[in-house]
């Protein structure tokens, strides 16, 4: 192979990873978003009366927020 092929496999290479980086933090954002959306409405339907299982939904768009941090940095460190 000559080195402008190698040069070429490489550059490539690194911007399939850096894609697929993006897409993935982009796919945990969703979930954490979500779940947020999830927890937001059942404050709201709280408020107006019926829903006593908020404050587990909003815990739980807390859990996945970090979870889903905490994979971003993994993801991103290992781009590096």
């Amino acid at each position: 192979m000559s080195p402008k092929i190698k040069e070429n496999v490489s550059q490539l290479k690194s911007e399939v990873k850096k894609q697929i980086t993006t897409m993935l933090t982009a796919a945990f954002g969703f979930v954490a978003a979500l779940s947020w959306n999830d927890a937001i409405k059942a404050m709201i339907t709280s408020l107006i009366g019926t829903a006593d299982a908020w404050p587990y939904m909003l815990l739980n768009a807390v859990v996945v927020t970090v979870i889903v941090v905490i994979a971003v940095l993994l993801i991103s460190r290992y781009t590096k």
